[in-house]
């Protein structure tokens, strides 16, 4: 395997007192746990990966549902409010760290655009080795949010997304999606992306309308 290369982020358009100043959301700060969290997580995507595709005996699956809440009952001890956790804030791991998030990884970002890569699992399965259409607003989305934070725009929430799905976005295959923020409105954010394979054959597109969080908004 090759070694994975050090994303390019220009992080100077981001302003830290953002959180501050616009909204309710709470200040995300990057967790940093050891080791044994990214293969936690990768763990937990391959079992998902196979809760979705094994074909096994009754007998078999009661075999796996006592394991499952033996893990169960292992973590519930440790179940923590929102943002003490560290899923979904490592930012050096696919997805953050976040099961809910496709594993894609920013390979660049900056004021003027962002770019990721990765590809999606069996768990993203829709049908016919295509990836389930309701997975791709999920990606889009969450590079919406990251074209804002890059630009330096204030927190905001997605108003509007719409996605035109140009080809089958294919499963378990190295895949590549860009964003730029097209223009700015005041509180409007208008931003779009593009999914493309190796080949730069468009899979799918999508535009978006991010808008800054009023001062009592959560």
């Amino acid at each position: 395997m090759s070694e994975r290369v050090e994303p390019v982020i220009d992080r100077s358009a981001i302003d830290d007192d953002r959180y501050e100043k616009h909204g309710g959301f709470p200040k995300i700060a990057e967790a940093e746990p050891g080791p044994n969290f990214g293969a936690f997580v990768e763990a937990m995507r391959t079992l998902q990966d196979l809760a979705v595709s094994v074909d096994c005996t009754d007998e078999e699956y009661g075999q796996a549902l006592a394991q499952a809440r033996q893990l169960i009952d292992f973590l519930e001890p440790y179940r923590a409010p929102e943002l003490q956790g560290p899923a979904g804030r490592v930012t050096k791991l696919p997805g953050r760290g976040s099961l809910l998030m496709p594993p894609w990884r920013v390979v660049e970002a900056g004021p003027t655009g962002v770019r990721m890569r990765g590809q999606f699992r069996r768990f993203h399965l829709g049908g016919n080795n295509a990836v389930h259409g309701g997975v791709l607003p999920l990606l889009f989305d969450d590079l919406f949010g990251s074209l804002v934070h890059y630009a330096g725009r204030p927190i905001s929430r997605t108003a509007f997304l719409h996605v035109n799905y140009r080809n089958v976005t294919p499963l378990e295959t190295p895949l590549q999606v860009e964003g730029t923020v097209d223009r700015i409105e005041g509180r409007k954010t208008f931003v779009s992306a593009r999914l493309l394979d190796e080949s730069e054959t468009l899979l799918a597109d999508c535009e978006g309308l991010m808008v800054q969080l009023l001062p009592w908004q959560p």
